[in-house]
Formats: C-alpha cells, sequence, structure tokens
C-alpha cells in the first residue's frame, strides 16, 4: 500500500531500562535523535514526567536542549510541556531560550495532564481541578509567546516557536480557538467507537479560527509503531513498554523496560496478561506490508497531515532498526538503508 507523502516524526519518552543508569537512557534518547535525523525525520520531541521509575525524562525542556546540541536539523520539541504543572511565563522564558539558541527548530507542544498522584501534585503545588485552567493559561502563554504580554517574555523570539496542544476533546476544542495545531491518538481512530474520535476532530477543523502560527487547522495523529521481519518480533519490540504499562495499572509503579526474554520468564497474572494484549491491540505492528497497510488507514481516518510514531524497548539496537525500517515505508530522503 502506498502511504501519504507527510512528514514522519518521533516522540521519545527517554525510558529508563534495567540495569542501565538514568544517564545511559539520556543518551540513548540523544543517540536516537541523531540516527532519527540522518534517517530525514521531521520532529524528535520529549515529554514530561513526574516521580516515574520506568522514564528518565521529567525536565523537557532540559532534555531539548541536550538533543537539539547533538543534532543539526531535525526540529525538537515537547510531547508535551504539561501546562498545568508550571506558570505560563516560564514555559514562554523556556520555549524563548531554546529559539535563540536553535533558532527554527523549536516545538512547543502543550498538554494539559495533572500529576497521576496526590503525592506528585502536591509536590507541583496543584491539585485535580488544576486542567480546567488549561484555557486561560495557554490565552496567557501564547500572549508572553506573541508579546500582547503586559510583560514582554525575554529572550522574545517574536513568536517563533509553533505550539501545539495534545488534544483530548476539549483540548482539540481549546486548540481550534486559538488557532493551534493538535496531536491526537491515533488509536482512537481504529478502536471500538472511531467516531466520537472522528467527531472531535471534525468539531476542530470547523471550529478553527486562524492565527499567527497556523492559517490552517494541522492534525498530527500518534501512534505506537513497531516495523520488523517478521510480524513475530515486531510483537515482541512492543512487549517490554506494554509489560510496563499492564504493572502500572496492576502494581501502582511505572517500572524500567525489561528484556523479552526476562518478562517471558516472570510470573503473569490474567489480568496482567490482558492488559499486554490491550496494548498491543491498540498499537500497530507487523512486517512492513502489514504496517503500510495499517497506518494507511489510520492516516485515512484521521486524514492526519503528519505521523509521530511513540514506540520505545529495551533492546536499543531493534529500536534502531524499527526506525530505519518505517523511514523506509515514508520514503524518506535520508539513509534508510
Amino acid at each position: 500500500m502506498q502511504l501519504p507523502s507527510i512528514p514522519l516524526s518521533i516522540l521519545d519518552r527517554a525510558n529508563a531500562r534495567a540495569g542501565n543508569s538514568a544517564s545511559e537512557a539520556l543518551a540513548a534518547t540523544v543517540r536516537r535523535a541523531q540516527h532519527a535525523e540522518q534517517l530525514g525525520y521531521h520532529r524528535f520531541w520529549v515529554a514530561e514526567h513526574h516521580g516515574v521509575p520506568g522514564i528518565a525524562g521529567s525536565a523537557p525542556a532540559v532534555l531539548m536542549a541536550a538533543v537539539a546540541a547533538q543534532t543539526e536539523r531535525i526540529r525538537v520539541g515537547s510531547g508535551g510541556v504539561m501546562l498545568p504543572n508550571h506558570q505560563p511565563l516560564v514555559v514562554a522564558e523556556q520555549a524563548a531560550t531554546l529559539q535563540a539558541l536553535f533558532p527554527g527548530r523549536i516545538d512547543l507542544g502543550i498538554g494539559r495532564s495533572v500529576g497521576f498522584t496526590p503525592a506528585v501534585r502536591s509536590a507541583l503545588r496543584q491539585d485535580k481541578d488544576a486542567a480546567d485552567r488549561f484555557a486561560e493559561d495557554l490565552a496567557e502563554l501564547l500572549s508572553y509567546l506573541g508579546g500582547t504580554a503586559a510583560i514582554t517574555a525575554r529572550p522574545y523570539d517574536g513568536g517563533a516557536t509553533p505550539p501545539f496542544v495534545l488534544a483530548t476533546g476539549k483540548g482539540a476544542e481549546i486548540a481550534a480557538k486559538a488557532g493551534l495545531a493538535v496531536v491526537v491518538g491515533g488509536p482512537a481512530f481504529t478502536g471500538r467507537k472511531p467516531e466520537l474520535a472522528r467527531g472531535v476532530l471534525e468539531r476542530y477543523r470547523k471550529n478553527f479560527r486562524p492565527s499567527a502560527y497556523y492559517a490552517e487547522p494541522y492534525v498530527i495523529a500518534s501512534a505506537n509503531v513497531a516495523v520488523a521481519a517478521s510480524a513475530e518480533a515486531a510483537r515482541d519490540l512492543l512487549l517490554p513498554e506494554a509489560w510496563a504499562m499492564a504493572q502500572s495499572r496492576t502494581r501502582g509503579e511505572f517500572p524500567p523496560l525489561e528484556p523479552v526474554d526476562s518478562i517471558r520468564a516472570l510470573p503473569v497474572t490474567e489480568r496482567q496478561q490482558a492488559l499486554v494484549s490491550e496494548t498491543l491491540a491498540a498499537a500497530v505492528h507487523g512486517t512492513a506490508d502489514q504496517v503500510a497497510e495499517r497506518l494507511g488507514r489510520l492516516l485515512e481516518a484521521t486524514g492526519a497531515d503528519e505521523l509521530m510514531v511513540t514506540t520505545n524497548t529495551f533492546d536499543t539496537a531493534a529500536l534502531a532498526d524499527t526506525d530505519r525500517r518505517l523511514a523506509g515505508l515514508f520514503g524518506l530522503p535520508g539513509k534508510t538503508r
């Protein structure tokens, strides 16, 4: 199946790996960004997670600086900075500083999630209702980025850093009114109730108001994608993160990724097996032909302008291989062989 000629990007959560240090996890993220740049990927984003044993990426602005400093062309961004956790002025200043250091290469992906546990929310001086202020916080952030606030965020970049909203239903509505691009979860469009997800995007496109950043709606679809020589190998690539997700939902803690052989030797409850199967079912994985067919359906369902893959695994060599195979499917201009 011929895939559309659209930009292809990566979101890397800087997962920790069993037996490795946090330094090694962060270094692996930087190396992946360098490889992605060589392959011709459009963006490389990092995430924000607090107090999670299995994730080393807690400070996206700092990690963005490290990635941008070790690459030359690829756009570097956040997927995302969780605005309820921060003062909008500080977020604007961080983005502007990064833009000044790496002109024309910085994206600001913004989310509305709050900390997952009471302890994290307390440490961040936030509560569950913090997400309800997202529209107001976003408007304030945009006023700093655009130079229309009572004070000017320094260094001032003249609105050069494009904002993106990591969108659920309400987030997409806010993005449409603000004239911003959205990042949506692709599996929702091929899941049990795809009409709900399609409705979100239909309203986003219908209600979009052009802004200084975007003249038209712009949609990035995100998906967990693994391409390998066989369907079994692709499934194995996704197993470490699926197992970590199952543990987080049954034991309350997302652990470092483990090798596939170690996972298979562990005792697994029925509930954990069901959660692993659920995570794998939501992902796009298989041989090149299988993945191309499923991605084609996903991109058709979303009408996405760009695809962002969120894959991670224990084996960094296998991860580099799937990034290369996927780049080949999209015909990226980099070194895919």
